[in-house]
């Protein structure tokens, strides 16, 4: 086989600059026809059709490219009377000799089993239709239950939750008890209505709450964040929105959570674009439930960390209207939370109670990424030395040194807040533990 040109090798570091220039690819498929590189054609055209399927020039060159043996008979073609027939049938693969048509008989199939190996058979008869636009979280079909992830009870109890005896009682009273005391509820007119807003820190376990929640129930559970809804669509976030509601009526009892708040639920006022403003009032449209019992078995609890920032219609009687400060761990949380994230890793000698002394203010996530510092220390300890040896108590306490508190940024901002923006006592539990630990 004769060397390429010097024109088919430009062209080919041009397709290689743009691999997804069609036409610029024919054309080199066209010239490597007519130089008689008919493989090398076929493997270009191939590629053209995988990204025009439809196009009529790659299926002509194509056919000119795998029926070589046959390219004399093509001649006789302007003499069939057939051509008239044409515009009837532009779709058919036998169709009679078309301009720009593969020739007459040609096996399309015997093209795909050659090509196989080149790109995946991808031959159509007309082009694909324009796709759709898609929900949030890329199903086709709005209306498909599958289309949310609800998660079946798991098993996860507020026992399972260390520590943390204010959240659990205050989650008691205004929350679990009127459910599980329906005839109690009845006696003293407590309504089931509105949901419950958890607030704090980042990294405090406000997530595992709510599935513990969900376990004390025996409900299923639906997590909701803004990637779950938000859409560049005009009109398809509120319709999300719309269908994570549906969703959790149809999976009823359903803990239906609405992660990241401030984001889902941002005060309108300082919203610059109209489809967030739209987004919100149509979730404060589904709270609010859109016939009466609507939201009966849908049991809302979201979670922000900047509450200041939620829209304060989402605060209203009705919707979420209770509110539970979720704080950093515990004593007994601590100890909870860093047996378990060192439950699978070789210690010896640690005491738990010590240690869970020395990490007062330290985070759930501040706590794990602590256990994680202390185990790499004794890893690179160990490679160094050739001598595998356990995660102790120094290893612990060393890593706990290097950490700082990364809620402390939070507080500092909550502050604020608690000393400027407590309208009407809404912020009274975070100002009673900013002076308890003497920040305020």
């Amino acid at each position: 086989m004769p060397d390429h040109s010097p024109l088919i090798q430009s062209l080919r570091t041009a397709v290689a600059g743009a691999p997804d220039d069609v036409p610029l690819r024919l054309h080199l498929a066209e010239l490597l026809v007519e130089s008689g590189h008919h493989d090398e054609a076929v493997a270009e055209v191939a590629v053209a059709l995988q990204h025009a399927p439809g196009d009529a020039k790659a299926r002509e060159l194509m056919g000119r490219a795998m029926g070589a043996p046959q390219v004399p008979q093509v001649s006789q073609a302007p003499q069939t009377p057939q051509v008239p027939q044409v515009p009837q049938t532009p779709q058919a693969p036998q169709a009679p000799q078309a301009p720009e048509a593969p020739p007459a008989g040609f096996n399309w199939k015997a093209a795909e089993d050659q090509v196989g190996d080149v790109v995946p058979p991808r031959f159509v008869e007309t082009p694909q239709a324009p796709e759709a636009p898609r929900t949030a979280d890329g199903s086709g079909d709005p209306g498909d239950a599958a289309a949310w992830e609800v998660e079946a009870p798991d098993g996860v109890r507020l026992a399972d939750v260390g520590g943390m005896r204010d959240v659990k009682d205050r989650l008691e009273a205004a929350f679990l008890a009127p459910l599980r005391n329906p005839e109690l509820r009845k006696l003293y007119g407590k309504s089931l209505r509105g949901g419950l807003l958890l607030y704090g820190p980042p990294g405090c376990g406000k997530t595992f709450i709510a599935r513990a929640v969900a376990g004390e129930l025996g409900a299923n559970f639906l997590s909701i964040s803004i990637n779950d809804v938000l859409d560049m669509w005009m009109g398809n976030s509120e319709r999300n929105m719309h269908e994570v509601f549906e969703t959790a009526r149809r999976q009823a009892p359903c803990v239906l959570f609405l992660d990241e708040l401030d984001a889902l639920g941002a005060k309108r006022s300082r919203t610059a674009h109209s489809g967030m403003r739209n987004t919100v009032n149509q979730l404060l449209t589904e709270l609010d439930g859109i016939d009466a019992g609507a939201n009966e078995g849908v049991f809302v609890l979201a979670a922000t960390n900047v509450p200041w920032d939620v829209d304060n219609a989402l605060r209203r009687p009705g919707r979420l209207d209770r509110t539970i400060l979720v704080l950093p761990p515990d004593g007994p949380a601590r100890e909870a939370i860093l047996r378990y994230h060192l439950r699978d890793r070789p210690v010896a000698g640690v005491d738990l109670r010590k240690l869970a002394k020395a990490t007062d203010g330290l985070s759930g996530a501040d706590l794990a990424h602590l256990c994680e510092s202390a185990a790499e220390r004794a890893l690179l300890d160990s490679a160094r030395t050739g001598t595998v040896r356990m995660i102790g108590m120094k290893d612990l306490m060393d890593a706990a040194a290097t950490i700082a508190p990364s809620s402390d940024p939070w507080f500092a901002s909550a502050r604020n807040v608690a000393m400027f923006a407590n309208e009407g006592g809404m912020y009274d539990d975070l100002v009673t533990y900013l002076k308890k630990k003497r920040k305020l």
